[in-house]
């Protein structure tokens, strides 16, 4: 297995860092699919579902509620404090580093992660279910009772403001990744398989540009996928600051 060294910041100009649900394992909050992950502990595919909205709404807002009061009592931890750091000392002038998440949790903002892209959306915010409803999505760190909270505008049910399966990833975060992607020259993926999308996907969109791409996930590539040119198997809160040279 390859040992990481340090990057040389200076020799790249358009970088994307994705994030997975590894990412946060150090903080206490589970993963979906590894050993203890949510999709061991209850029907997660019937009730991430959009399909099954709105019979699905208390089942959702049960494991809302539950994400966002383990969430609040989490704190960043040093995968989050690394990818903050370079962020804030190599992210500016003609260098752009874009960190594309597909966590919900906020851990990367409370560790000071400017203008992240939530490819999945919030845990921490919640919209109206009506579309058709004048109310914008909104921070909401509100843990509910048993009851699906209503809209204050129309009365329709509120939902989490995440991307159910069945759902498109939210159109601006989208378009922003595609934009980074076109010129990028180093990727990064950390605490994700990287086998499915939209890992795949823009791991692809980065080879594509010509770029680096390095995948650190605790599990090896099985099976391997070529877009990715270096893998270092381990825990992100240990990998990503050596690579950072936290």
């Amino acid at each position: 297995m390859p040992t990481p060294t340090a990057i040389e910041w200076e020799k790249y100009r358009q970088i994307v860092i994705l994030t997975g649900a590894g990412v946060s394992v150090a903080s206490g909050l589970p993963t979906y699919r590894g050993e203890g992950g949510l999709w061991e502990s209850r029907n997660i595919a019937w009730i991430a579902d959009a399909a099954n909205l709105p019979g699905s709404l208390p089942a959702l807002w049960k494991l809302y509620n539950e994400r966002r009061e383990k969430a609040l009592g989490a704190q960043p931890n040093a995968a989050h404090n690394a990818i903050a750091d370079v962020q804030k000392q190599w992210g500016s002038g003609t260098r752009s580093i874009t960190l594309v998440t597909q966590n919900v949790d906020g851990l990367h903002q409370r560790a000071g992660s400017p203008d992240v892209v939530e490819l999945h959306g919030s845990a921490f915010r919640t919209r109206c279910t009506n579309a058709s409803c004048s109310l914008p999505a909104f921070a909401d760190e509100t843990v509910y009772g048993d009851d699906v909270p209503t809209c204050p505008e129309c009365g329709s049910p509120l939902r989490p403001d995440v991307v159910l399966f069945g759902e498109m990833l939210p159109a601006a975060a989208t378009w922003q990744v595609n934009r980074a992607l076109r010129e990028c020259d180093l990727f990064l993926a950390a605490g994700t398989s990287g086998l499915v999308s939209p890992a795949s996907n823009l791991v692809r969109g980065a080879a594509y540009a010509g770029a680096r791409t390095i995948l650190v996930n605790l599990d090896p590539m099985d099976p391997r996928d070529p877009s990715f040119q270096e893998e270092y198997l381990g825990r992100a809160e240990q990998i990503l600051p050596v690579l950072f040279g936290s």
